[in-house]
Order: structure tokens, then sequence, then C-alpha cells
């Protein structure tokens, strides 16, 4: 079967199921992942370019775009300075008890 014209998460579900090297992968990148689909909407709710973010947060061009990437960790310290420049808060959080009903600590920065 061709991947042509197959779309991407059909591709990566593929990998994942014959590849848990690829499966750990995902599992590690997903909170970035979640953080870069964040800050990209964010961004474009707010009309500003990559480069206009970095010059709010006080940082460079490639800086936003790797945390837009979903490929690389964040700091606090740059998250913090993330949420300002976008205008909201950050909030970070602790879990205990079982995964079926978690007990939740949030912490604002």
């Amino acid at each position: 079967m061709s991947s042509v014209g197959t779309p991407a998460a059909d591709g990566q579900r593929r990998r994942a199921r014959r590849s848990p090297d690829f499966r750990a992968a995902q599992d590690r990148l997903a909170p970035y992942e979640r953080i870069a689909r964040f800050v990209i909407q964010r961004r474009a709710e707010l009309g500003l370019t990559q480069e206009q973010l970095a010059e709010r947060m006080g940082t460079s061009h490639s800086a936003i775009s790797r945390i837009e990437s979903g490929q690389h960790q964040t700091s606090v310290a740059t998250l913090q300075r993330l949420a300002e420049a976008l205008g909201v808060r950050f909030v970070m959080g602790f879990e205990s008890g079982p995964p079926d009903r978690p007990v939740q600590e949030l912490v604002t920065a």
C-alpha cells in the first residue's frame, strides 16, 4: 500500500503499532506537543508572528520555532515568560491517587 496521500496521523498509528521505540518517543513528546499546539493556537488568536512573540519574550525566533515544533523540552522559566507574552496564566500541576480518579494539585506561578 502506498503512503502517498495518507494522513500523517494514520502513518503514525501504523508505525506506533509496529514499533515500541516509536510509541515510547510519542509518549515522551506528548506533553511538548500539547504545549506546541496551545502556543500556535494562542499566537494565531493574537495575530502574532513567531518573531513578534519572540520579541515579547525577549528571546529568539528559533526558540519559538523549537517550542512550536513540539519536539523539545521547555524550562519552567521559559513557560512562565511564554504565558506572560501570550496573556495567559502559567499553571503547573501534580496528580496522586489512582489514574481513573486522580487528585490534582495546581500551582500558579
